[in-house]
């Protein structure tokens, strides 16, 4: 690894806690093959969070934050080190296991809504339900709690194109929500709003967060944004810079 060190400091403020982290990693790293050319998104990154936290990490374009949260959303794996989930490592689960952790275990939030554009938002928060065994009369019924629980239960019938950006981030949200799910992943959740229409969604993200207790872990760019967690995580090129309460503006 050359130069580079694991910087992640001792006294980073981490809670306080007697009881195990919701999620441990410990020296992760990742490295991608581009050709003859090895690039080296995390360079050993450890990091722990508790249950009920929200999180936010922050850093530069290729700083690899996008990268440390596909392996915590078990979307991805690490080239070497050990990432556990709620005690259980994750290198360790089969297909069956990542798949139902992805589904029930964590649900995810991009910049990029990723909604099915000839569904209605109703459709769309019913989705993820349809691997779960409910009948559709269930899964309509669970949808439309989670729609009217990020204000948009008279959108149910109305299709993507027929919201705003900011309701679509919502409808997305319902749809990270409806499996009931102890970690939310939110990538760049504001990335594609305008600053008012970002603020109601962190509005709603910490709603969520003091109310269900809802573990939020947020990757943003946004100092703005980070600064209305409870700590904030800053990586530099693949390694942690710091680790630190956050100052809320």
């Amino acid at each position: 690894m050359g130069e580079f060190t694991n910087t992640y400091p001792t006294t980073s403020r981490e809670p306080e806690r007697s009881d195990a982290p919701i999620i441990e990693a410990v020296d992760l790293t990742k490295v991608y093959k581009m050709g003859d050319t090895e690039v080296h998104a995390l360079r050993g990154v450890s990091l722990r969070i508790w249950k009920g936290e929200m999180v936010s990490i922050i850093g530069q374009s290729g700083s690899g934050k996008s990268t440390l949260l596909a392996i915590l959303g078990a979307l991805d794996v690490p080239t070497s080190g050990s990432y556990k989930l709620d005690g259980r490592e994750v290198a360790a689960m089969n297909d069956d296991q990542l798949a139902e952790i992805r589904n029930q275990g964590i649900g995810f939030v991009f910049q990029k809504f990723n909604l099915l554009a000839r569904s209605t938002a109703l459709a769309n928060v019913a989705l993820p339900l349809a691997y779960g065994g409910l009948s559709g009369r269930q899964a309509n019924q669970r949808a439309a709690e989670m729609l009217t629980l990020v204000g948009l239960g008279d959108r149910l019938d109305h299709r993507p194109n027929q919201l705003s950006g900011g309701q679509q981030q919502r409808v997305a949200i319902a749809r990270a929500l409806v499996n009931q799910p102890s970690i939310i992943l939110a990538d760049e959740p504001t990335g594609n709003l305008d600053s008012a229409t970002g603020k109601e969604i962190m509005n709603l993200f910490r709603t969520l967060h003091r109310e269900r207790g809802i573990t939020l872990i947020i990757v943003t760019h946004d100092p703005a944004i980070a600064a209305q967690s409870e700590r904030i995580v800053r990586l530099k090129d693949g390694l942690v810079e710091y680790a630190e309460e956050a100052q809320p503006a």
